[in-house]
């Protein structure tokens, strides 16, 4: 069995008397890919904190990347993890180049100081950006591009450092149709590719996993409906428990589709 890059047990996180997060074990193995879908308030941007080593739960124990939470400096473990997150574009400078953007990942910054970047640094962004479909853009200014070119950007960035673990946080939120099945295309390309590192998609909606995913995550108020292979927890039953109305789900071409079940 693939070795596990992340492990929670019993994890709970509490903030305010409200419990965010409720006895989650979860486990996380290399070369696999996982979305967490669940409703507003289920806990998946709580969990996502968590699998960034952003977050220290309140109970349980965590291990990732095969260091354990209370005995590693978790600044360090940051290093190893890429996060692609909608929190991040605010804090971007709207003036910052998109080579930028991705090269200052390096030194885990956002905005381009008197920090000086290697030949490497910068031939490897450039190679992310061409990845991407973002390679003409390098030059363009971060506020001048729309919210799919952001998002692609932001990607490029998560990949900088080559993580051992990729953590995308509802990377299709805010795009039209076409620029969501076009960041869709993107990941199916991403999940295809055996050096990839195993990723966590965090989403509200099954329309937004990417072909290619294994396993799937479902909450609902901070706590597990479902974990496990990906065409065993996407159900009608499963996400009609999870968003608490009867869904029909639908899969063609390795794509989902959820609607609510006629009356």
């Amino acid at each position: 069995m693939p070795d596990a890059v992340l492990s929670l047990s019993g994890v709970a996180v509490v903030r305010d008397r409200a419990t965010l997060l409720a006895d989650i074990d979860w486990t996380v193995r290399d070369g696999e890919r996982w979305v967490v879908l669940g409703p507003n308030g289920a806990g998946k941007t709580t969990l996502l904190q968590v699998a960034a080593a952003s977050l220290f739960p309140s109970q349980g124990t965590v291990e990732l990347l095969g260091e354990r939470f209370g005995e590693v400096d978790l600044a360090e473990l940051r290093t190893r993890v890429g996060l692609s997150s909608a929190a991040l574009t605010d804090r971007i400078p709207a003036h910052e180049r998109a080579l930028d953007v991705v090269v200052t990942a390096s030194y885990g910054v956002l905005g381009r100081w008197q920090e000086a970047y290697d030949e490497p640094d910068t031939a490897r962004a450039q190679d992310l950006l061409a990845r991407v479909g973002m390679r003409a853009f390098a030059d363009r200014r971060f506020g001048t591009l729309s919210e799919g070119e952001r998002k692609r950007i932001l990607l490029a960035r998560a990949l900088m450092t080559d993580p051992e673990l990729l953590l995308l946080d509802e990377p299709a939120a805010g795009l039209d149709l076409g620029a969501r099945e076009a960041l869709m295309r993107l990941l199916t390309r991403l999940a295809g590719d055996p050096d990839s590192p195993p990723t966590v998609l965090v989403t509200h909606h099954p329309e937004e996993v990417p072909v290619g995913t294994t396993h799937a995550l479902l909450l609902s108020r901070g706590r597990t409906v479902a974990a496990g292979p990906v065409d065993e927890v996407l159900t009608g039953p499963l996400l009609s428990r999870a968003f608490g109305l009867p869904l029909v789900v639908d899969r063609r071409d390795g794509r989902y589709t959820a609607r609510a079940a006629a009356l």
